[in-house]
């Protein structure tokens, strides 16, 4: 990304569009102060309604049994995006990837034997907006980082699932992935690229050059340690400067690095998460602090910035929902990618000329 003169003046920013994370799926509900986790399918609609009304415009989808623990049931996350198209039609409802959908009874059990159940992402119904997606398998660490303070009276604390964190791995082959855009591009469902590290952003762009991903670059920089990148300065700048300008991104931290991060992201005109997924504290841990006070705060740093956070309809455009591309041409000139060497061109390819 190009950060010329005025980059960070806010009349030359598009609006902010935050992402929230409010539904906690590695915490129980015990571990918030009644109501942040939601645990009946009313409050997990309700929830969403909260989040949009305080400024948050994209909604990270996750479902909880009423036992509290996460659901793996394709029919509750139907369910729920259907219940969310009516409560907050203008969200951008995007499921999180990691998802592995257990089948619910027998015939569902023959159906899905040949297939990796990843990929019953696309089958959604109603379909959301987008679908997170990672790129080349990785370790996902996500406790790497997280100090004692961080976890002290939650259900982290308990050794057999705070190992069980430290041992995630994210499995993301070549193969699998180009597969599942296919798949997700075929029902209209926008890929949401979600990336540990420039490497992975390298591959990206090699997959759009192939012709393998003919779909806008949205991407989320997360940063959690853990085999992702840390978030420190060094490895967001060395990041950003690697995204194209036709990019839209997104930055993602855990705990207390994600007020700061954030805030950095904000003034340099990129966009945010927050949510109980990405932090339980406030910065001076003196207190737990939800979903919707967390983008309320974001709000109020960016109205002094006097950045205005875009509203779902505005959203929508900025993440260019139900944009795709017909060829590689396309995908590289509106992703803002040089054009692809021809066969005996010499030097270096330039930008084509509108």
């Amino acid at each position: 990304m190009n950060f010329l003169d005025g980059s960070l003046h806010p009349e030359n920013q598009d609006k902010l569009v935050i992402t929230a994370a409010p539904y906690g799926p590695e915490w129980m509900p015990e571990d918030l102060p009644a109501g942040e986790i939601p645990v009946t399918m009313k409050e997990h609609v309700q929830m969403a309604v909260d989040c949009y009304n305080a400024g948050a415009t994209v909604l990270h989808v996750h479902v909880r049994e009423e036992d509290g623990k996460g659901s793996k049931r394709l029919s509750m996350f139907n369910e729920l995006l259907d219940r969310l198209r009516t409560a907050v039609p203008d969200m951008i409802l995007q499921v999180g990837g990691s998802i592995s959908f257990a089948p619910e009874n027998d015939g569902e059990a023959a159906k899905w034997l040949s297939d990796d159940t990843r990929h019953m992402l696309a089958e959604l119904l109603p379909v959301p907006d987008q679908v997170t997606i990672a790129i080349n398998t990785n370790q996902m660490n996500i406790v790497e980082q997280m100090t004692a303070a961080d976890i002290a009276g939650t259900s982290i604390e308990d050794p057999a699932l705070y190992q069980a964190y430290r041992e995630m791995t994210i499995p993301a082959g070549p193969e699998w992935v180009e597969e599942h855009i296919r798949r997700l591009s075929a029902k209209g469902i926008q890929t949401h690229f979600q990336l540990a590290s420039i490497n992975q952003l390298e591959t990206v762009e090699r997959m759009m050059r192939r012709g393998d991903a003919n779909v806008p670059l949205i991407l989320t920089w997360v940063a959690i340690g853990g085999g992702f990148d840390a978030p420190n300065l060094y490895n967001l700048a060395n990041f950003v400067r690697a995204v194209p300008d036709g990019a839209v991104l997104t930055l993602e931290t855990s705990m207390l690095n994600v007020l700061p991060l954030n805030t950095m992201a904000i003034a340099m005109g990129l966009h945010v998460r927050c949510g109980t997924e990405d932090n339980i504290w406030t910065q001076d841990r003196s207190a737990k602090l939800g979903s919707v006070k967390q983008i309320e705060q974001l709000v109020r740093i960016s109205n002094e910035l006097s950045r205005p956070v875009a509203n779902g309809i505005e959203a929508r455009g900025i993440y260019r929902i139900g944009e795709f591309y017909g060829t590689t041409d396309e995908t590289l000139a509106r992703n803002g990618f040089a054009p692809n060497r021809q066969p005996g061109q010499r030097g270096f390819t330039k930008f084509a000329a509108e």
